[in-house]
């Protein structure tokens, strides 16, 4: 037996001695006599060397197949040269043969303005050839008038030709003798717009893009808030100009969209707890719309963790412990809420009081985002509440107290609030036992946890509570 650990025969007399020590591949230590047979371990080697050369066929296998692949390409490609070439030439030759229509077109524009100006001037021509006759057959008739030897009937009708003349003088003089048309062509041919559009004439993108790949290992969910990530398959080459994002609506129902941009990355707020949704995202660009990515399944946290909420409170309210427990600087009741809103399913959370001084009542339960921050929750319709004090409780909404009933708070108490949307049910407890009957009845639409304070009392929010299986079991 050597060092290593291995069992080998023992040696002859002769043999010991003669001892070597060889490391093969993966540590193993080999303890060898000179003179051994060398049988054994060399079908130890050739075993290893077969794994070996299995891994390297596999591997010359998927080289083959990947050439077979490019050889394709190669072909695929020569085959849409051809293709795209044909339609080039096609789209090229679609644009001359437009250009030539509207070529003819304006020759005949042209035409017609030649025909115009010939009839105009051949119009004119015809007119002062006839009134030239006229007044030459005017002129002459007086020159023989003239010649006359009759003075008694050239006065008899001188002042009728003279009259005459002066009327065809007239006439001659009112723009007859201007020519009515010009010989010029006043059209000018505007192809700039055309040459510049022919030199900016180039290649885009003409397919829709490709399904994008949602990223699965940066997709998560955060209590009812949902974080998707996605990009574009690795070769694809096609312009994308954004994303549409879809959800369902967490019960299996119609998908909708949540998200439109050019952004790889979204997060959805907002959903219901405790509930299963599918989500699915497509690109866009000016061509159109990609196939839908795969649909990813995501799950909602079973129970709301939250806190208290800065920014909607009362500005009487102090925070501490990571927006967990709330004061007040105000003897008068101020309002604050939770961050989280509730629309769906059973939800379930605890108040401890940790400070309890001048027997305050103190109220929680739920309300609107737009409640009353200055008064009592319970005081208007926006707020359903238990309000209690060292002694008894009242249920409380749009300022209209019901169900006295014994029993209150001290230091160290605890106050549940359990939210019920699927019956649509509120009710309340201390201590774990529920406080009264079901408070409230028939609430719909989105809530959010509330309490009203004085600086009296200190109450310390404890969510994310399992609902036990008695309290889904109310009494009535």
């Amino acid at each position: 037996s050597s060092g290593c650990g291995c069992l080998l025969p023992p040696l002859a007399p002769e043999e010991e001695g003669a001892v070597g020590i060889l490391h093969g591949r993966g540590g193993l230590c080999f303890t060898l006599a000179f003179r051994r047979d060398w049988k054994f371990f060399s079908m130890i080697w050739v075993s290893q060397l077969s794994q070996a050369l299995n891994g390297l066929s596999d591997r010359a296998k998927e080289a083959k197949e990947f050439l077979v692949q490019l050889r394709n390409m190669v072909q695929q490609i020569q085959e849409n040269s051809v293709e795209f070439e044909a339609c080039l030439v096609a789209q090229c030759d679609a644009l001359i043969d437009a250009l030539n229509r509207r070529k003819a077109q304006l020759l005949s524009r042209v035409n017609k303005e030649h025909e115009h100006k010939l009839k105009v001037v051949r119009d004119q021509i015809s007119h002062c050839t006839v009134k030239l006759r006229q007044t030459t057959g005017l002129m002459e008739y007086c020159l023989e008038v003239i010649k006359e030897n009759d003075p008694s009937g050239f006065l008899q009708i001188s002042d009728a030709l003279i009259r005459r003349v002066h009327l065809t003088e007239d006439q001659w003089g009112k723009g007859t003798l201007t020519p009515r048309m010009t010989t010029d062509f006043d059209l000018n041919l505007d192809n700039a717009p055309l040459l510049q559009s022919i030199h900016q004439l180039d290649f885009v993108q003409m397919k829709v893009p490709a399904p994008p790949i949602l990223q699965l290992e940066e997709c998560c969910t955060h209590n009812n808030s949902a974080t998707l990530s996605w990009k574009q398959p690795p070769l694809s080459t096609v312009q994308v100009e954004g994303y549409i994002l879809e959800l369902d609506d967490g019960n299996g129902g119609q998908f909708r969209e949540v998200y439109v941009g050019k952004e790889t990355m979204c997060t959805v707020d907002g959903l219901h707890f405790n509930s299963t949704y599918s989500a699915r995202v497509k690109a866009f660009n000016k061509t159109g719309v990609s196939p839908y990515s795969k649909t990813l399944v995501l799950q909602t946290s079973e129970v709301a963790w939250f806190s208290f909420d800065p920014a909607s409170a009362h500005a009487d309210i102090i925070f501490s412990n990571d927006n967990l427990t709330v004061t007040c600087n105000s003897y008068d009741d101020r309002v604050v809420l939770g961050k989280t809103g509730f629309s769906k399913g059973l939800h379930y959370w605890e108040l401890s009081i940790d400070r309890y001084d001048n027997h305050p009542d103190p109220a929680f339960g739920v309300a609107r985002i737009d409640v009353l921050k200055d008064a009592m929750l319970g005081k208007d319709d926006k707020a359903w509440a238990m309000y209690v004090d060292n002694n008894r409780s009242w249920f409380m909404h749009n300022n209209s107290h019901t169900n006295r009933t014994e029993g209150g708070i001290t230091k160290g108490a605890t106050v549940g609030v359990l939210l019920d949307l699927t019956r649509r049910t509120l009710t309340f407890s201390i201590n774990e036992d529920q406080q009264g009957p079901v408070a409230f009845e028939n609430l719909e639409g989105l809530f959010f946890p509330a309490v009203s304070l004085n600086r009296n009392v200190g109450p310390k929010l404890n969510p994310g509570i399992e609902v036990r299986p008695h309290q889904g079991r109310v009494q009535g």
